[in-house]
């Protein structure tokens, strides 16, 4: 009786211990903040609609966390560093928001099904840390295409951007994965035909 009177003794001695090791950690979220593209003065007679479609990606940057390669074959997952909304949805809309500030079509909208006179599909190919010996540096690619009613397409573009990281902590990788969409963003769209007549 007397060593199980012991035991239990010991036991709730170090139970506090015990729990005390069990520290719950909680993620950390991250958004892209784009900043708002320059609004020059609206094109006279622009008469043409363009609907926005969400953009697609490979299913691996659509799980939450924030990805990256320690090569070139193998893809990891940040278990604690995840993003706070899709980045599907961060492209989509800085993508309508640049469309809207160029005033080259009448209205710019998120995609419902309704009759547009274009309408943009894209793909969000890289969003990723790229771990080097030389370093960390992010990759980003993203493609675009729109089509006229008549389903034929009138314009296309790739664009690839990387940038080294200076900050060798997941808050510097999301700033400069930040600066990576914004400059590929702005490459994407810059070849987008000023005036696009309705077809």
């Amino acid at each position: 009786m007397k060593k199980q009177v012991i035991a239990l003794v010991a036991a709730l001695a170090l139970f506090p211990g015990l729990m005390g090791c069990g520290r719950v950690r909680y993620p950390a979220y991250y958004t892209l903040n784009l900043p708002a593209p320059p609004d020059p003065p609206a094109t006279e007679n622009v008469r043409s609609s363009i609907a926005v479609r969400e953009f697609q990606a490979p299913a691996y940057l659509r799980q939450g966390p924030i990805v990256y390669r320690s090569t070139p074959e193998q893809v990891g997952f940040y278990e604690y560093h995840r993003w706070a909304a899709d980045p599907r949805m961060l492209v989509t809309n800085a993508v309508i928001d640049h469309l809207r500030a160029t005033h080259q079509f009448a209205t710019v909208s998120a995609y419902s099904g309704r009759d547009n006179d274009y309408v943009l599909n894209g793909k969000l190919d890289k969003l990723e840390e790229v771990d080097e010996t030389s370093g960390l540096r992010v990759e980003v690619a993203i493609a675009a295409q729109i089509t006229a009613k008549t389903g034929a397409t009138v314009w296309s573009n790739t664009v690839f951007e990387t940038r080294t990281v200076s900050d060798r902590n997941v808050p510097g990788v999301v700033a400069e994965m930040n600066h990576a969409v914004e400059i590929a963003i702005n490459k994407l769209l810059a070849s987008v035909p000023a005036t696009m007549q309705s077809q």
